[in-house]
């Protein structure tokens, strides 16, 4: 039961601070989030509540609701980075509007982006669910 509650633990922080991390981009540091962000962001946000609940109430039944969530935000994780590094990809959805998809507020070493963050912040999530083991596995 200690590893279950570590492993709701280890996935609801990581949902936090990447929801955390993405209000301070936009809030504080004012970086217009682009359409695929948005998309990222739907997928993170509810994470923090639906972890968070299940964290304080040791479900592990979670895993049914999260990982799909995670995988579905990594998948657009990984579209937005290779639209990003890819000049292959580059505007394969091009945004109309706003922020263009395939801009880089951050490059940290050359390869760490904010669609880089999140796509590492989903697969944390994902590998915890992973090892989340219920009553019936």
């Amino acid at each position: 039961m200690k590893n279950k509650l570590l492993f709701l633990y280890g996935a609801w922080i990581v949902s936090l601070t990447a929801t955390l991390g993405s209000l301070y981009f936009s809030e504080i540091r004012k970086f217009i989030p682009c359409e695929l962000c948005w998309y990222q962001r739907i997928m993170m946000y509810p994470l923090v509540l639906i972890l968070g609940i299940a964290t304080f109430q040791g479900d592990v039944r979670v895993k049914k609701y999260v990982l799909p969530m995670a995988v579905i935000g990594a998948g657009i994780s990984l579209m937005h980075y290779m639209e990003q590094k890819i000049p292959g990809f580059n505007g394969i959805k091009p945004c109309v509007t706003g922020v263009p998809c395939s801009g880089q507020y951050i490059n940290w070493f050359g390869f760490i982006t904010i669609p880089f963050l999140a796509l590492i912040a989903f697969i944390l999530i994902i590998i915890f669910m992973c090892f989340l083991k219920g009553k019936d596995e």
